[in-house]
């Protein structure tokens, strides 16, 4: 009896308006997040140690460091933990290159390119994932910090605000994670993005004032992206004693507008490289 294979369902067809091809995008790009945080949920000791990472880091600095460090006018412990946020979204651009760059080294981008989904699925998938993974890390340090004495003293508002701006943030960087995945050689090349991120970070408002560094130096961590977030969280937490430590620059003084320029500009100019990249792959 001669074989008869089964009808295979027709492939979807790609929209063609431009409200057709962002539903379609929106679908694959939830069916890519879904399962990039069931990987998250099957691997839960990645996931902890994620999340009691930055923790450690503030226990250490505030306790085993912090009768050494010396910021005027105010316990370290609650100049720390604004830093300690924006330091910890940050940080996650190593966990958002390595996903993307062992996908990359396994063949899975290949294969996804090779299946009728929006270009952008699989980098917008990575994105959302990463944010949700960032909001839990957040309400970690939030619970660790009001522990050690941390507090908001201007209304729910403007602390959810702070919070968008460190999500913001995140979203910001999380582009140029992937973007830096899928240029990689591999996931060991993980290596690099610390070199990068590591100075960002430390060089920075994160953990010591500006105004304790010299002028020069003190000048390069004001400008500092992630230094304009960790300025306007502190301004919006309320803490007079914090806000006196930002000082009278242009950029302390418009560290909220900074917050969500530097952002943007950085969404702006890995976004379409990501997906451009994506595109090229196997090319």
């Amino acid at each position: 009896m001669p074989y008869t294979p089964l009808p295979q369902p027709p492939l979807p067809h790609t929209p063609h308006t431009p409200l057709g091809r962002l539903r379609w995008a929106a679908a694959d790009g939830w069916t890519l997040t879904l399962r990039a945080l069931a990987h998250r949920v099957k691997r839960p000791e990645q996931l902890a140690m994620n999340l009691l990472f930055p923790v450690m880091v503030v226990l250490m600095m505030g306790y085993l460091f912090g009768g050494q460090m010396e910021v005027p006018g105010t316990d370290y412990r609650a100049f720390l933990i604004p830093g300690m946020f924006a330091m910890t979204m940050v940080f996650g651009v190593e966990s958002t290159f390595t996903a993307i760059a062992v996908d990359a080294a396994r063949g899975v981008s290949d294969r996804f390119r090779s299946m009728p989904m929006a270009p952008s699925a699989v980098v917008v998938g990575r994105g959302a994932a990463d944010l949700a993974e960032s909001l839990l890390a957040l309400a970690v340090m939030a619970v660790c910090g009001v522990l050690i004495g941390w507090r908001v003293h201007d209304g729910i508002a403007a602390a959810l605000a702070g919070l968008g701006l460190l999500l913001l943030l995140r979203f910001a960087l999380v582009w140029a994670g992937v973007y830096l995945g899928l240029v990689a050689k591999g996931p060991e090349s993980v290596t690099m993005i610390q070199i990068l991120v590591w100075p960002v970070g430390f060089l920075s408002s994160a953990l010591a004032a500006p105004s304790t560094m010299p002028g020069w130096l003190g000048a390069i961590a004001e400008w500092n992206p992630m230094s304009a977030t960790v300025t306007a969280c502190r301004d919006l937490f309320g803490d007079p004693s914090l806000a006196a430590l930002s000082g009278d620059s242009w950029a302390a003084r418009h560290s909220v507008l900074l917050a969500v320029a530097w952002p943007l500009a950085i969404t702006a100019v890995f976004f379409p490289l990501a997906v451009r990249r994506y595109r090229a792959l196997g090319r």
